[in-house]
């Protein structure tokens, strides 16, 4: 066996490795979805109202899953069942097309009241940040303002969500390297057109030819989470204003939002 096809199948079997702990399934009995928890979704998450009523109760049971594996906490903050809620959904939405798969990169989220600095500080100057994903001392925990989170569903016309762009940098980091190419997802056959759509896009933000956020062109990594924050929130305007992006985008996250609201 010569070194290059050891190597390769070293490479397979980490991926195949990481793929397990990121998204095993374990098969649970479907529990009761509380009644007032149904009623916070049907009013605050549009994603959620415009599912049929089977893939409704999915998604209650991945949010059930969720609560069962990740502890939500405030930091300087109460929480209500509102805000645990928001945080699941957020979670949920991307992964939704993949029946069972978990976030086993994660422990804990952590809410504060309003933004916060890269020193996880919510007083002083440079306190701009509405999300992020941990690192070093802070590894398998999530940091996000509570009001963001709560703005990225309340306004119906938004095309920003910071709970579902954390959560897809979450699902981009899942293969070792946070690079907007989220191979755990994404069939090999998509990662070259991928690309292409992707650099087009971001130079076309440079250009002030886009109305994809900005931040979006700051690095491949923020354009994936951007840009899904877009197609999850405003799917008819992101298919009108960029079918090629819009399709491949489907394919990655293996849903058909062509009919959502």
């Amino acid at each position: 066996m010569t070194a290059t096809i050891l190597i390769t199948i070293i490479l397979f079997a980490l991926l195949g490795i990481g793929w397990w702990l990121f998204f095993r399934s374990d098969q649970l009995p479907p529990t009761p979805f509380p009644l007032a928890w149904r009623d916070v979704l049907n009013e605050k998450v549009k994603y959620y109202q415009n599912l049929p009523t089977e893939e409704q109760n999915r998604f209650e049971q991945a949010v059930l899953q969720f609560f069962e594996d990740v502890v939500i906490t405030g930091i300087e903050t109460e929480l209500t069942d509102t805000d645990r809620l928001l945080v699941a959904a957020s979670a949920t939405i991307p992964l939704f097309g993949f029946p069972g798969w978990r976030y086993h990169n994660l422990n804990e989220v952590l809410l504060y009241e309003n933004t916060f600095n890269h020193d996880y500080q919510t007083e002083g100057e440079e306190r701009n940040i509405l999300g992020m994903v941990g690192t070093g001392a802070m590894q398998r925990m999530m940091i996000l303002s509570k009001q963001a989170l709560h703005q990225g569903f309340e306004d119906q016309r938004s095309k920003s969500n910071v709970g579902i762009h954390e959560f897809v940098h979450l699902l981009d980091k899942a293969d070792g390297e946070t690079d907007g190419i989220p191979e755990i997802l994404m069939e090999r056959p998509y990662i070259i057109p991928w690309l292409k759509e992707m650099h087009e896009e971001i130079e076309e933000i440079k250009n002030r030819d886009s109305d994809i956020n900005p931040y979006g062109a700051t690095n491949q990594a923020e354009f994936l989470s951007v840009a899904a924050e877009y197609f999850f929130s405003q799917p008819h305007l992101f298919e009108r204003k960029h079918p090629d992006l819009f399709e491949l985008m489907e394919k990655i996250f293996r849903q058909d939002l062509s009919r959502s609201g």
